[in-house]
């Protein structure tokens, strides 16, 4: 399948410090980036590139210092409360006190009237497909990491936003959990496709996930290359064990392994 054309996430020449005057660290340094509507891009890099940054400056959590970020054509604002943008941040962030089926349908709870020209997911529908179809009355602490994070996912496509942001979503997981994971998020995403960036430390789930990899650079953080990722879609686990999947994981690796020598220099 095609990557579908649209806006999609517009980042320009976004820049951003931290510390007190005088002594501010750079973390971003003039990122430009495009992820066209329907299409999965992930940003890996060295510690302290900017990854995680660049994300909460396109969710609207932190403001730039310099540049701007739209999403759908509009601004992170107007896109926030338009609900056009899904967030799955590293930690679930469950509420204990409500069940995994409340837990989902909160959002639909929330500004409700940003809802009212959209197709809304079912909830029960959207945690069977995630594999939680018999853990719905369960409460958080009943569950396992991997259950609890594929939760947290189906609360971020329930309101059926037009795109989605991940913050290393599967990082705490043990890599047999990971894989399980970051296979049934392709499936769901190959099926209701949407402009994603998917921060990760992981080469591997970068490729089998990724359209697009944004290779980034530290001190400061900016884009350093950017990778096609063109195996076929759909994509299974099979993907894993063929030459260009081998081929691109060591132009990856090449890829960080400079950027990584070069922070060190």
């Amino acid at each position: 399948m095609a990557v579908a054309q649209g806006a999609g996430v517009e980042i320009r020449n976004v820049s951003k410090s931290f510390g007190p005057s005088g002594s501010q660290v750079t973390v971003l340094d003039g990122v430009s980036l495009t992820i066209g509507m329907g299409e999965f891009v992930s940003v890996i890099g060295p510690s302290g590139c900017g990854k995680s940054t660049l994300l909460k400056v396109t969710a609207g959590l932190i403001d730039a210092d310099l540049g701007t970020v739209t999403i759908d054509g509009e601004s992170v604002t107007a896109a926030s409360r338009d609900k056009k943008i899904g967030l799955v941040p590293q930690s679930p962030a469950l509420l204990p006190w409500r069940t995994v089926l409340d837990n989902v349908q909160l959002p639909l709870a929330v500004n409700k009237k940003a809802n009212s020209d959209r197709i809304l997911r079912d909830a029960k529908e959207l945690l069977s497909t995630f594999g939680l179809g018999n853990a719905m009355s369960k409460y958080p602490g009943q569950l396992s990491g991997g259950m609890q994070q594929r939760a947290a996912i189906a609360r971020a496509f329930v309101f059926d936003p037009a795109i989605m942001l991940m913050d290393e979503p599967f990082s705490a997981l043990d890599e047999m959990n990971r894989d399980l994971q970051r296979m049934a998020l392709l499936d769901f995403w190959q099926s209701n496709r949407k402009a994603v960036m998917f921060v990760t430390h992981s080469v591997p789930e970068a490729i089998m996930l990724s359209d697009r990899i944004v290779v980034m650079a530290a001190h400061p953080g900016r884009i350093a290359q950017i990778i096609d990722v063109d195996l076929p879609r759909p994509r299974t686990a099979d993907a894993y064990a063929t030459d260009e999947f081998r081929d691109l994981e060591a132009v990856v690796r090449t890829a960080l392994h400079t950027q990584m020598e070069d922070a060190h220099v």
